[in-house]
């Protein structure tokens, strides 16, 4: 197959979802993928030039030799004027990748470039898939144009094909968008059993980062968001006189400066261990650093409603238990016995956390975080995603060649009509 994922993000710099393992591992299977992506990390870096240049990038993140073809189209770096540029560049660019590079599917699950994109797949017959990783217009950064971008999300997902959500929370969100239940379905992430093996990981990563034998570490991986927790839990580790206990935070983000000046204050200064972003290789050796990882989200943040995100499964194939608020799609994943322990707020998480400490279930609860997680493999979702575009693909052809020789017999049975 050939399959064009499109997306409103940044494909090669951002960390690895979805669409990063599936992408990879169905190149690996002789199918020939593409993805149009989106510089949007331009805001927070700033500009180089005022408007950037099309650029085009073979890349390989999580799988070796899983090579995606990433294309990034031009766009005037103003903002909102760069979304009104990406009416055209990428419209141009979308049109162009139908024509030449001919997709047996289009993938979106964004608002911008996935509306372009069915536009132009819909006067192909070509199938299109919405996967829903987020509820996308609460991330639009202007408050302004989310209601816009909501309208915009709502056409994409009942315009699709089929719709994919990662967990039943996001999959009920889509229905109540306007998606027909009966095409709908829940695909979870997974890990690479291989990669994320507990047993084949050594334990560098502790004393490279001065990890003393006997402290204990909690461990954050991810973009760092406003509203991770992650400042709140930083205060609260500064307060406890658990002076064995460290934070190592593993990525960037919004928040990521902040927390680097708290990392020299009084109390914090070489318990609050900020690494930045790291090679995807490095993760599980990392997380194999850690005692506890943590999860500790704002509850009543709209955007974390319904997601589950993919290092959850991350940390518990590593048999660490996760320390998490009580994100409602969080819970309806992994229920109360599953090696996910729940807090009210990321204020309860240094609390909860000495307290597991002291009381000799950090190994179980990894236990029984490692037997859910080994349900999930990327090997078994890809197995069962191949098939779906598989069979989408071929029975949308199927249809729209109908549909081609129906319109061409009408149009013959006119000719022979008398005037």
């Amino acid at each position: 197959m050939r399959i064009l994922y499109v997306q409103d993000t940044d494909w090669i710099r951002r960390n690895p979802i979805q669409h990063t393992h599936l992408a990879e591992r169905l190149a690996t299977r002789g199918h020939t993928v593409r993805a149009i992506d989106y510089e949007i990390l331009w805001r927070t870096e700033g500009r180089d030039k005022l408007v950037s240049t099309r650029q085009e990038h073979t890349v390989s993140r999580v799988v070796e030799g899983g090579d995606v073809t990433v294309i990034r189209p031009p766009i005037l770096k103003i903002p909102v004027l760069d979304y009104l540029s990406m009416c055209f560049t990428y419209r141009s660019e979308i049109d162009r990748q139908i024509r030449e590079f001919r997709p047996d599917v289009v993938i979106g699950n964004d608002i911008l470039t996935t509306y372009l994109a069915y536009r132009a797949a819909a006067k192909r017959g070509i199938p299109t898939v919405f996967y829903a990783i987020d509820i996308e217009h609460r991330l639009v950064p202007f408050r302004f144009l989310q209601s816009l971008g909501k309208a915009i999300e709502a056409r994409n997902i009942r315009n699709a094909d089929l719709v994919i959500a990662i967990n039943e929370g996001l999959r009920e969100y889509t229905v109540s968008m306007g998606a027909d239940p009966d095409k709908t379905l829940v695909l979870r992430a997974g890990i690479d059993s291989e990669r994320y093996d507990p047993q084949a990981v050594n334990g560098r990563m502790r004393s490279e980062y001065g990890i003393k034998p006997g402290e204990s570490v909690l461990f954050f991986m991810g973009w760092i968001y406003t509203f991770s927790g992650l400042k709140e839990v930083a205060l609260q580790l500064a307060r406890t006189r658990d002076h064995g206990m460290k934070l190592l935070v593993v990525g960037d983000g919004d928040a990521y400066d902040e927390l680097r000046g708290m990392a020299e204050a009084d109390g914090l200064r070489d318990r609050l261990i900020l690494t930045g972003r790291r090679p995807y290789k490095e993760i599980p050796a990392l997380i194999a650093a850690a005692d506890i990882c943590l999860l500790p989200a704002y509850t009543d943040e709209q955007i974390m409603q319904d997601i589950v995100p993919i290092k959850m499964y991350e940390y518990m194939a590593m048999s660490k238990p996760v320390i998490a608020t009580r994100l409602p799609g969080v819970v309806k994943e992994f229920g109360d016995n599953n090696g996910v322990v729940y807090v009210d707020s990321p204020d309860d998480v240094i609390t909860k956390a000495v307290e597991l400490a002291g009381s000799g279930e950090v190994d179980e609860l990894g236990r029984r975080a490692r037997r859910f997680a080994e349900q999930c493999t990327w090997d078994s979702i890809t197995d069962r995603f191949e098939l779906v575009l598989e069979r989408l693909a071929r029975e949308k052809g199927r249809a729209h060649r109908h549909r081609a020789r129906t319109s061409k017999i009408g149009d013959t049975e006119r000719e022979r009509l008398p005037a």
